[in-house]
């Protein structure tokens, strides 16, 4: 993975780095152990619905995306274990149901007004709940981040309103974890990175993102993959570890605490540092 192209090189700043591409290039089946691991957290995670939601009039957007993921090759989902129709279930089952046959995890959101989130499925969530976002527009979910909406609210908006059916437009988010977990549900208490942190211990997490137009019901389809890779392996290359550092010391105080990274800054760039 090129490391130095998710750092901006200069101080930290909030970034919409798109790319176009397809659709099928984001959901083509990859690897068969995220789809097993995501149907752990959907059968045996302790409650179902801590990773699917969706709203009644969400389905239509549902339905379409079930529709073109059959011409993107991705598996259909599953009927019911007793043989149900899918389309019998309610609404959370079946995005539950879709959740478990795609590798990435998804939301559906209303392409009108302010972009309210109307369902999804999120298996690997970086330390958030879906349900509590289910209603919400796109403005106030990303209103919790410090600065965000400043910086690119204008430019989510003007992408949101100008998606194409024919095309998908990529972009990535990163973050640094003290666990390798896909799955960073605030529920599991997992552990947090301090300044006590060893080297080993420290992952970077990689959101990548597809943006993809439902032009039949109105929606947008907004999809993640998520990647983790070890600290050690950024410290291997000189430049991105630089860029990384640099994120780091120009990063706000208050989105330093957002991300969990205010307590383990200077240890994080010590341990940068000392590999360069």
């Amino acid at each position: 993975m090129n490391f130095a192209a998710l750092f901006s090189g200069g101080d930290f700043r909030f970034q919409l780095g798109l790319r176009r591409g397809s659709p099928a290039e984001f959901f083509r089946p990859a690897d068969p152990a995220l789809t097993a691991e995501r149907r752990q957290w959907l059968r045996h995670g302790g409650n179902r619905y801590l990773y699917s939601a969706m709203r009644p009039d969400g389905l239509p957007l549902l339905e379409e995306c079930r529709a073109l993921a059959a011409e993107w090759g991705v598996p259909p989902p599953v009927e019911t274990d007793a043989g149900i129709s899918l389309f019998s279930v309610p609404p959370e089952e079946q995005c539950a149901r879709l959740g478990e046959v795609w590798e990435p995890d998804f939301l559906l959101v209303r392409a009108a007004g302010d972009f309210p989130l109307l369902g999804g499925c999120v298996c690997f969530p970086s330390s958030w709940s879906l349900p509590d976002k289910i209603g919400r527009s796109v403005a106030a979910i990303h209103g919790e981040v410090p600065g965000l909406n400043a910086a690119l609210g204008r430019g989510i908006d003007t992408l949101l309103g100008k998606l194409t059916p024919d095309s998908a437009w990529f972009r990535h988010n990163w973050g640094l974890s003290r666990s390798p977990e896909h799955n960073q549900h605030p529920s599991r208490r997992l552990p947090r990175l301090d300044a006590g942190v060893t080297p080993g211990e420290v992952w970077l997490r990689v959101e990548h993102q597809a943006f993809t137009a439902l032009p039949t019901s109105g929606g947008i389809l907004f999809s993640i993959r998520i990647t983790m890779h070890p600290l050690m392996e950024v410290r291997q290359d000189a430049e991105a570890s630089a860029r990384l550092v640099q994120a780091l010391r120009t990063m706000p105080e208050e989105v330093a605490r957002y991300k969990g990274l205010a307590a383990a800054r200077e240890r994080l760039i010590a341990l940068l540092e000392e590999g360069s």
